[in-house]
C-alpha cells in the first residue's frame, strides 16, 4: 500500500485537484484494503450508505453540460466542481444574510 501525505489546502479547488491527481493511488489503496479486509473509513458500505442518504438535485441538461465543460478546463471531476460551486454560493448567501440582519438591527 502506498502512503499518501495529504497536505493542507488553500482552497477547495486545490484540494479537489490534489485528489484528482492522486486518484489512482487512492483507488489502488482502497481496493487493496478491501481485498485484505482492513478497510475502515471509506469502505464501499459507507460510500453506498452516503449515496443512499444524499438527496439528488435536478439540473437542466444545458447547465450540466456547462459544468462539465468548465470542470474539464480546470481538470477537476465535474461533481467535485459542482460541489465546490454550491459550497461557495452558500457561503456568500449566508454572509449576505448576516450583513442584512446586522443592518436591520442597527
Amino acid at each position: 500500500m502506498k502512503t499518501l501525505v495529504v497536505p493542507k489546502f488553500e482552497s477547495d479547488e486545490k484540494e479537489a485537484q490534489w485528489w484528482y491527481d492522486h486518484k489512482d493511488v487512492v483507488e489502488h489503496n482502497l481496493s487493496e484494503a478491501l481485498r485484505n479486509g482492513i478497510a475502515n473509513r471509506g469502505t464501499m458500505q459507507r460510500v453506498l450508505r452516503q449515496a443512499r442518504d444524499s438527496e439528488s438535485i435536478a439540473l437542466s441538461p444545458a447547465d450540466l453540460e456547462r459544468a462539465k465543460k468548465l470542470s474539464r478546463r480546470k481538470k477537476v471531476d465535474f461533481q467535485t466542481y459542482l460541489s465546490a460551486l454550491v459550497h461557495k454560493a452558500l457561503d456568500r448567501e449566508e454572509a449576505a444574510a448576516k450583513r442584512t440582519t446586522r443592518r436591520k438591527s442597527a
